[in-house]
């Protein structure tokens, strides 16, 4: 890995206007790029410091996983006083000219997922060239370093996925199917492959569409009709957990669902049992740590983890057990 540029002075710019004394981050424009992702305008916190971050993802248009991600990334950009840009696109192309806009804009600095490193590359090193720091989030973990990314906030989703599959082992299960609701995204195909590894039953794979719903409720229902055998339905993402169980009753079947990610409307579904446990990897952290991350590069030319290791947000499983506590934070839209 190349050596990061160093710290330098932020540029300062002139308040266009007065904002309220308490901190105020929203939303204030939303529209499309050139490229066609989805863009909003700037967040911007009271006696603004001048920086401008930017976060790039892959998230697909309203996903609520990436809103948690966003959500984090706002509190940090009004803790820090940064303006802050979000931006994506779940096409891999897409996203890199989005990243590309941000160069452009001589963003101060640029946080973005790396679900398919190699089209992040060369975004990756224009960014470098024009002296913006680029901290990696979410997506990405074994792929980071080599792109020349400065920091990584994310989950190691091989362990995840080896921790999963040993507790479908605890729990007896005998025959997972794993759903993967996007092809080639690299965490997603490391979360199965880590079941996989572990789980001493037999793991199959199906991939599906993420972005129609119906298309994948009606495959996992269909392949659940195929194969009766199947006891664990083990899904990538908190929405298709929740449609997983529809699948499960059309298919007349006697699976559990098990899954990774959570949200608020994950939340009852563990409490009454329809879902046997979610891992969270803690998106709003995710989304928090590499704005702050930034921040801190830029005003102190601090590197969290040194530049050589990442920052885990997770795995931590989340059960009937212990919803009760989470519960309370995803009421408040936070987990």
């Amino acid at each position: 890995m190349n050596t990061p540029p160093p710290p330098h002075t932020c540029r300062t710019s002139t308040p266009r206007t007065t904002l309220a004394a308490a901190v105020a981050v929203c939303l204030l424009l939303a529209g499309c790029s050139g490229s066609g992702g989805a863009r909003s305008g700037s967040a911007k916190a009271s006696g603004a410091t001048g920086l401008k971050v930017a976060l790039v993802t892959h998230g697909a248009k309203g996903d609520a996983f990436w809103e948690l991600v966003r959500k984090g990334a706002e509190a940090a950009a009004a803790k820090d006083r940064v303006e802050l840009t979000y931006a994506n696109d779940s096409d891999a192309a897409a996203q890199a000219e989005l990243v590309r806009d941000a160069i452009r804009e001589r963003a101060d600095g640029i946080a973005l997922t790396l679900a398919k490193p190699d089209a992040m590359k060369g975004p990756i090193a224009d960014a470098r060239a024009a002296g913006i720091p680029v901290v990696g989030l979410n997506s990405g973990i074994d792929a980071w370093r080599s792109e020349g990314v400065l920091e990584y906030f994310g989950q190691d989703e091989s362990v995840a996925g080896r921790a999963v599959g040993d507790k479908l082992d605890g729990l007896g299960a005998k025959h997972a199917l794993c759903v993967i609701h996007e092809r080639g995204n690299v965490a997603l195909e490391a979360r199965c492959a880590g079941v996989k590894k572990a789980f001493d039953g037999l793991t199959d794979m199906l991939y599906g569409d993420g972005t129609d719903m119906k298309a994948m409720t009606d495959a996992v229902t269909t392949r659940l009709r195929q194969d009766p055998g199947i006891d664990e339905v083990v899904t990538l993402g908190a929405q298709f957990a929740l449609a997983a169980i529809d699948s499960v009753k059309k298919a007349g079947s006697t699976a559990r669902v098990a899954t990774f990610d959570l949200n608020k409307d994950l939340v009852g579904a563990v409490k009454d049992g329809d879902v046997q446990f979610a891992v969270d990897q803690q998106p709003y952290l995710q989304g928090y740590l590499a704005v702050d991350a930034l921040w801190l590069y830029r005003s102190n030319g601090n590197v969290s983890g040194g530049g050589v290791a990442p920052v885990l947000t997770g795995p931590a499983f989340v059960t009937r057990a212990n919803i009760g506590t989470v519960a309370t934070f995803a009421a408040n839209g936070t987990r």
